[in-house]
């Protein structure tokens, strides 16, 4: 899809796409949602501590509104499946907690002011704090899920967890170089934000019991998933706003990411642009007007409408991944959750 409008028709046009579509997590909520209440009890339970900080900063980000999409993952593929067990609670939970740390992590390693539309917990509780909750939020998930007794399972999400890790030294590594490749880019991504969607989606699979060629599905499912999911929240930080994208406009840009819709306009930009971005990004020399400036130039190399393009084509590896299974609702449900990634606006 191709718009001759700035950053902001972009995703004006996504908003009408979803009107005209209707996509969105209502049918797959309706499928969960006694298991996904009683995930959000658990998860309540848990973050538990004598020690009165660790509820306070977890509850802060936890009851702030997040999608829960990563545990919903979890809870959908099982019931697919036809799991009767409740494992897949304690391991929906667990990656909630593991997604939540990585969050806490993330605030402070970006210095971030906002999230979900809050003031960030870094900046109400300090850095050290939120730093040793996240710690103690992946010390409890995995408690949660060794309860199970689902070793391959376990060694999912515990593989999961490190590759996270190396997905977030990595983006640490590349950031503010304007140098950045497309391919260097979507590793970051696929480690840091896609790894976590695989598991979720791997982990209900694997606890039905089912052969190894629908665990792969799953995966290759919540893989793509998870990178479209990104790819659409790169370009949304240069055309959403505020109250819906739960953190100010361009905070990607100040903070000095480099994401692809930087990569692409930087590549195709003139050596006068590409400079702009060096000032910008490289020397964190930001100026009144800068973040138009950087819109204006995703507008003339097409860049906001090319990640989306990507986005999508993402989205239609999962769709296919998914074909191995048999027509369900669940299945219709998660093949739904695909249009809504690409045609939200948070």
């Amino acid at each position: 899809m191709r718009q001759d409008g700035g950053a902001v028709g972009i995703v004006i046009s996504l908003d009408e796409r979803e009107k005209k579509s209707g996509a969105s997590l209502d049918n797959l909520l309706a499928l969960i949602r006694p298991d996904l209440e009683r995930t959000n009890q658990l998860i309540i339970q848990r973050m538990g501590s004598d020690v009165t900080t660790i509820p306070e900063v977890a509850n802060h980000l936890i009851s702030a509104g997040g999608k829960r999409l990563r545990p919903m993952l979890v809870l959908a593929t099982a019931g697919m499946c036809g799991y009767k067990g409740d494992g897949h609670l304690k391991f929906a939970a667990g990656i909630e907690f593991m997604h939540t740390a990585t969050l806490l992590h993330d605030d402070v390693v970006d210095e971030s002011d906002m999230r979900r539309g809050k003031i960030a917990a870094r900046m109400l509780w300090g850095n050290e704090t939120c730093v040793l909750v996240g710690d103690f939020l992946l010390g409890h998930a995995f408690k949660m899920m060794v309860e199970p007794g689902n070793l391959p399972c376990l060694t999912v999400v515990s593989s999961a967890a490190a590759v996270i890790a190396e997905g977030e030294i990595m983006q640490l590594n590349a950031a503010k170089d304007t140098q950045t490749t497309e391919d260097a880019y979507m590793e970051v991504i696929r480690r840091k934000t896609a790894e976590l969607f695989a598991a979720a989606a791997e982990v209900g699979v694997i606890l039905s019991g089912r052969p190894k060629a629908d665990i792969a599905a799953a995966r290759s499912y919540g893989m793509n998933l998870g990178v479209a999911f990104q790819l659409i929240d790169d370009a949304l930080d240069y055309g959403g706003s505020s109250a819906k994208l739960g953190k100010n406009v361009g905070d990607d840009f100040r903070e000095g990411k480099i994401t692809l819709p930087v990569v692409l306009a930087f590549r195709r930009g003139t050596e006068s642009e590409r400079e702009f971005w060096r000032r910008t990004l490289e020397k964190a020399e930001i100026k009144d007007g800068d973040v138009e400036i950087a819109c204006g130039l995703m507008k003339k190399h097409k860049a906001l409408d090319d990640t989306i393009e990507r986005a999508s084509h993402y989205a239609a590896i999962a769709r296919d991944a998914m074909e191995i299974f048999p027509p369900s609702p669940s299945k219709s449900a998660l093949l739904e959750v695909l249009d809504f990634c690409i045609e939200r606006v948070h």
